[in-house]
């Protein structure tokens, strides 16, 4: 029993011994290869989804609903993993250069079960359930020998009840055997056949062979883990006063940003326009030097058929990572349209295979090139803005059979070492019934003051005649700290 504090909210986290869950029938004892984009990505990604009690969806299933959620999940993901048992396995690391498997023994994934003395309305901060969340650790208690990415479960899972008669449901993945759309796919089919389902309506593909370089990667080893690693970063505010907020752009706010730019570019998406708005206000708000680096890195989804073109089913990793790059002086001193530009031009080259110099060069080979230009790039000094787009991966869609998530998406904004440098991309609809993207963000205590303003200044409609500007950013920054 772990009783919590944070700020005014305070509850109890009661919670059993950890299990570990196994598929409900036998399932094949083999060894499955992971593949070379599998094998950059050796960490672990939280995410969490809040569930309420009775949702007003027609869809939901009534029996679920009067049911105990720990119980229909439980056997739910044990039946989900005769589908998907390389899940239940560990992954193991070979004598061959250090090549991972998995090696599908049925072991199970970990599972708690899990009461908290506290209702779902609780957490909602002004007018919506967004990161970050209080006590969020002992929401997902990781327990010990199960942090690795060697030889430990490929997926923990904590149900909690509410007070309220909703749940959450926390999970940590293994992001070597999957990427967020993948993940997706699997708890897509736990709540199928947690609503009655024999089998998920999408089976999974494994696959993994497809995204082999037939050429080394001429990276070393030791660059492996450069995507979670900490790197070395000079800013100039104290980062021991680091700030989490997270920013919500609605059809509002990118109207606000689309008549800062030219016509001709107001068409593009926006991913493009929203990366190219925060890259530059980011830039702006840590007062860099003029002459430093600025490099923007983001991921871009290898699936469909103008892409990689991935059998239906497929759940493994299959990024690409795009860069642009500039100075901090061009990026703060030009237009808007200067900096989304360059997230353009860094698209069309990494994904138009008939881009001059690249002969050619067919998709695959440019997803390799794409993470060497990544992993070389990201280990120089200089300023990195990551990007990690969520948006296909709609957790909070997951139906159990209590209907869809209050919320569904990453826990905090600093689960992985260097915050200040990365970004997701949520989708989310707020309390107004308003679709947009969520980007949780974490900063230095004057970065995000300053980053506060800049965002605002692009992103607000300019107050009516008779209102005071500087309120309003008054109240932004307020809300932000």
């Amino acid at each position: 029993m772990i009783s919590s504090t944070c700020e005014t909210l305070t509850f109890t986290v009661r919670r059993k011994d950890p299990e570990l869950i196994s598929p409900s029938k036998p399932t094949p004892h083999e060894l499955k290869f992971l593949s070379d984009i599998d094998e950059r990505l050796r960490f672990h990604t939280p995410v969490i989804q809040f569930y309420r009690n009775n949702g007003n969806d027609d869809n939901i299933v009534i029996e679920c609903r009067t049911s105990d959620p720990v119980d229909v999940i439980r056997k739910a993901i044990a039946d989900a993993l005769v589908f998907y048992y390389p899940f239940a396995g560990r992954v193991r690391e070979t004598p061959y250069g250090g090549k991972l498997v998995v090696e599908c023994i049925g072991e199970g994934v970990m599972f708690i079960e899990a009461d908290a003395d506290i209702r779902l309305d609780q957490f909602i901060c002004m007018d919506a359930l967004k990161p970050p969340f209080p006590c969020s650790d002992e929401l997902l208690y990781i327990a010990p020998g199960s942090g690795d990415v060697i030889n430990c479960p490929l997926l923990l899972i904590q149900v909690t009840r509410l007070l309220c008669g909703g749940f959450i449901l926390a999970l940590r993945l293994n992001h070597v055997i999957s990427d967020a759309q993948g993940l997706h796919q699997l708890m897509v089919a736990i709540g199928e056949i947690a609503r009655g389902s024999g089998s998920p309506s999408v089976l999974p593909v494994w696959k993994r062979e497809l995204l082999n370089s037939h050429e080394p990667l001429s990276i070393p080893n030791r660059d492996y883990d450069l995507v979670h690693e900490s790197r070395i970063v000079s800013l100039p505010f104290d980062q021991n006063q680091r700030v989490q907020h997270t920013f919500f752009f609605g059809q509002q706010e990118m109207t606000s940003i689309k008549k800062l730019l030219p016509p001709h570019l107001r068409t593009c998406s926006d991913f493009e326009i929203l990366t190219a708005c925060l890259w530059k206000c980011r830039t702006t708000a840590f007062n860099l030097d003029s002459k430093e680096d600025v490099r923007l890195f983001y991921t871009v989804n290898g699936r469909g058929k103008d892409r990689l073109n991935l059998p239906v089913g497929f759940y493994g990793n299959a990024l690409f990572y795009g860069m642009a790059f500039s100075t901090a002086e061009k990026l703060c001193k030009n237009p808007l349209g200067y900096t989304l530009d360059l997230v353009i031009e860094s698209k069309k080259k990494l994904l138009n295979t008939e881009t001059v110099g690249d002969g050619n060069a067919t998709m695959k080979k440019k997803m390799f090139r794409s993470w060497i230009a990544f992993m070389t790039n990201y280990a120089l000094a200089g300023s990195h803005y990551f990007v990690t787009d969520a948006t296909r991966a709609r957790l909070a869609e997951v139906d159990y059979g209590w209907g869809k998530a209050v919320y569904g998406g990453i826990m905090k904004a600093n689960s992985l070492p260097n915050p200040e440098e990365r970004c997701f991309y949520i989708p989310f609809e707020n309390s107004k019934g308003e679709y947009g993207i969520l980007v949780p963000l974490s900063f230095p205590l004057e970065c995000m003051k300053k980053f506060v303003i800049e965002v605002g200044m692009m992103a607000i409609q300019p107050p009516g005649r008779g209102c005071n500007q500087s309120q309003t950013f008054k109240k932004l920054i307020a809300s932000a700290l």
